[in-house]
């Protein structure tokens, strides 16, 4: 397995995997859509794909945003989307991304690496043995009723 960072000419690669991983949590196929919105992350250097190859095969993949803590004064990262296809799950593939994130924060300096998932997500237990924590000192807040 080899980890990669993913730019505009592994577009095709990564679209099939960003399609699978948004069906994963409900949303209807469009490989149309995803091509798009990925291309204009990479265009714009929005976020840093990480994407996982198995001879030459994209398996999985990981998206990551920077943002900054105005407290601390410090960049962070905010680790928005991993996803590992299903038939390549447990072998160490999601670890190996997650990692590949870690690296990104301490090589770069930033403060650290932040993430959200689903209450009923098995990968949280993934997260928490690779040292992410729920932070008791802070609480999650979403509003768009008044944005559309």
């Amino acid at each position: 397995m080899t980890i990669i960072t993913a730019h505009i000419e592994h577009l095709d690669l990564i679209v099939s995997l960003f399609d699978a991983y948004r069906v994963f949590y409900g949303k209807p196929s469009d490989k149309n859509a995803a091509k798009q919105f990925l291309f204009e992350r990479l265009k714009n250097k929005d976020s840093i794909i990480f994407l996982a190859l198995v001879d030459n095969k994209a398996v999985g993949f990981t998206q990551l945003y920077s943002s900054f803590s105005s407290v601390s004064l410090q960049p962070i990262y905010i680790l928005n989307d991993l996803y590992v296809t299903k038939e390549y799950r447990k072998q160490g593939i999601g670890v190996a991304l997650l990692n590949k994130a870690k690296e990104l924060c301490r090589e770069q300096k930033y403060k650290g690496l932040a993430l959200q998932t689903e209450t009923t997500n098995p990968a949280q237990y993934l997260y928490e043995r690779l040292g992410w924590k729920k932070d008791p000192d802070l609480q999650y807040f979403w509003t768009n009723d008044e944005l559309i």
